[in-house]
């Protein structure tokens, strides 16, 4: 094989990548067998394909990074499983996060929501807004559960000085 491009301008198309890095032949296998099943999963939870082919492409390198701790796991399918629900929970994160804009409430509670430190956005809506339980959260999260409710206490303080005001200001006006 030559380098000779095909182009009729004379100029030589240069690779994308210019060294491709093999991806582990067991790797490879798992992801072509489990991707569709990876995706729908996904697509389900997402509601959109974007977003779906998003969080398995995040979901999977992640997967590749951590790929020979991986194989000396007693069970790979349910870590790997493991990191594709905690990509597709942070995508759906993200989603509601910047879907919080569009919302409009009287009380401003959307915007301070949309406004807190990803921690604290985290772990608020996670506890308030989904329902999860400490333990859930800081698996999740990868902190402690006294790091997670020093964040639940921080974030509802913050929403609670940016909403306050403005309840009160509303009252002062009737």
């Amino acid at each position: 094989m030559t380098d000779e491009d095909p182009r009729t301008d004379g100029t030589r198309a240069r690779p994308a990548v210019d060294t491709v890095l093999p991806l582990p032949l067991e790797f490879e296998a798992h992801y072509l067998a489990h991707q569709e099943e990876f995706h729908n999963y996904a697509l389900f939870l997402l509601g959109s394909n974007e977003a779906a082919e998003q969080a398995v492409h995040r979901a999977a390198l992640e997967t590749l990074h951590h790929w020979d701790a991986l194989l000396a796991e007693d069970n790979l399918q349910q870590q790997i499983w493991a990191i594709l629900r905690r990509v597709v929970i942070s995508q759906a994160l993200i989603d509601f996060r910047e879907n919080l804009a569009l919302l409009d409430g009287d009380l401003g509670l959307f915007t301070a929501l949309g406004s807190l430190p990803p921690r604290q956005f985290d772990a608020i809506v996670m506890r308030y807004v989904l329902g999860h339980d400490t333990k859930r959260i800081s698996w999740y999260m990868g902190v402690t559960a006294s790091t997670v409710d020093y964040h639940c206490r921080k974030g509802r303080e913050r929403l609670y000085a940016a909403v306050y005001p403005r309840a009160e200001e509303k009252r002062d006006r009737t």
